[in-house]
């Protein structure tokens, strides 16, 4: 049972959405997704973001639930995205007499999403501003681009809390059976905030020196939870330096018909898991393409396997490629095996977007199978493997 006291006056009132499948209309959540909203409970009330309008009528329940009566005399929204400002209005509506406190590159956001009635009850902090609620102090940092520009955190010193907007979320629900915080973290990580590392680490440098023991996202569980807080730190940190996370390879395929190019594939990871390397294999037909964004990002090495189409590549491995180059891919080894019955093309238009990465290096010989696999094309894949690991 998900305990929702962070502290004594520190509760999470945010709604776990078990029905909901798939988020921003592209990522697969086959365990639901939390929306996390925090109220502080001093001699000002303040409630810490809303929720997304599809739970506002449970937020606003639990909210009653630990108000038992009373009011709440603010509420700060760190960030704009309609997962988390969706409620902004309603709840307004609902308390009229509490102030919105946000960051000044959020007001025209406000105004944009719900026009100037609820822009006349704003007011706009800055980095270095704080507000007293009491016996808490919330004191707000600017973090431009965790991943919009209007994003502020907020550090409470009495309590050492961190409430750090999208930074440390995840996919699921919290308390979910195949809970794995590293795993959904890193998945939700580099698909959505991955583009803006350099972004990541001046938050985390702005962060150093502040003693912490709780950090309160806006998406999945409060940390720590299964682990020490500085496991949590740290994987932001090589997160967001773009630093491979294990010693492994990341298989990705597109495979047109399932034949030559997926055997090219699982015979790539038979090859490594035979060396006793750790393999992650995304099928880009099948599979969710995020899992395979997340493997890339964690390993150290990837291969691309993909069909020639139309003197081109399959569209599956040119979405995943795109979305690499997006999320700014870098500092990895990358081999590439094509595949083409008449004219193989794959293999060049996939080096285009790998030669545009950062300190990205093709690992030779690039393998090209004709149709099927063959005895030749094995020994290939054996070459090509041991030019991987080097």
């Amino acid at each position: 049972m998900y305990e929702p006291n962070v502290t004594d006056e520190i509760i999470n009132v945010g709604v776990d959405d078990k029905e909901i499948k798939i988020f921003e209309n592209q990522y697969e959540l086959p365990d639901g997704m939390a929306y996390n909203s925090y109220l502080i409970l001093d001699e000002k009330i303040c409630v810490m973001d809303s929720v997304d309008a599809d739970v506002a009528e449970q937020w606003l329940a639990n909210l009653e639930q630990y108000l038992a009566g009373k009011t709440p005399d603010y509420i700060v929204v760190q960030h704009m995205e309609p997962d988390h400002s969706g409620s902004l209005e309603i709840f307004a509506q609902k308390y009229p007499g509490a102030k919105i406190i946000t960051g000044v590159a959020a007001l025209p956001m406000i105004r944009q999403f719900f026009g100037e009635e609820l822009t006349a009850r704003v007011e706009t902090v800055k980095e270095g501003d704080s507000l007293s609620l009491g016996k808490h102090q919330l004191n707000f940092i600017a973090a431009p681009m965790v991943h919009w520009p209007e994003v502020i955190v907020t550090y409470e010193a009495t309590s050492k809390t961190l409430f750090s907007a999208d930074s440390f979320g995840k996919f699921g629900y919290k308390g979910a059976e195949a809970d794995d915080w590293a795993c959904e973290a890193r998945r939700y990580y580099f698909n959505i905030v991955g583009k803006y590392g350099a972004s990541v680490q001046t938050l985390l440098k702005k962060l150093e020196g502040k003693p912490l023991d709780h950090i309160c996202p806006l998406h999945g569980p409060v940390l720590p939870e299964n682990e020490p807080l500085d496991f949590y730190l740290k994987k932001y940190q090589t997160w967001s330096a773009y630093e491979p996370e294990d010693d492994g390879v990341a298989i990705v395929y597109a495979s047109i018909h399932d034949t030559g190019t997926k055997q090219a594939a699982l015979k790539l990871a038979e090859i490594f898991e035979a060396k006793g390397i750790k393999t992650g294999v995304t099928d880009l037909a099948h599979d969710d393409i995020h899992e395979g964004v997340e493997d890339a990002f964690r390993y150290n090495r990837l291969v691309l396997c993909a069909s020639s189409y139309d003197g081109d590549v399959f569209p599956p491995m040119q979405q995943f490629l795109n979305i690499l180059k997006i999320k700014a891919y870098q500092k990895r080894k990358v081999a590439l095996v094509e595949n083409g019955s008449w004219a193989p093309t794959a293999a060049r238009v996939m080096r285009q977007y790998v030669d545009g990465f950062k300190n990205c290096e093709v690992a030779e010989p690039v393998v090209t199978i004709k149709s099927t696999m063959k005895p030749e094309d094995a020994k290939k894949l054996e070459e090509l493997a041991e030019n991987l690991l080097q």
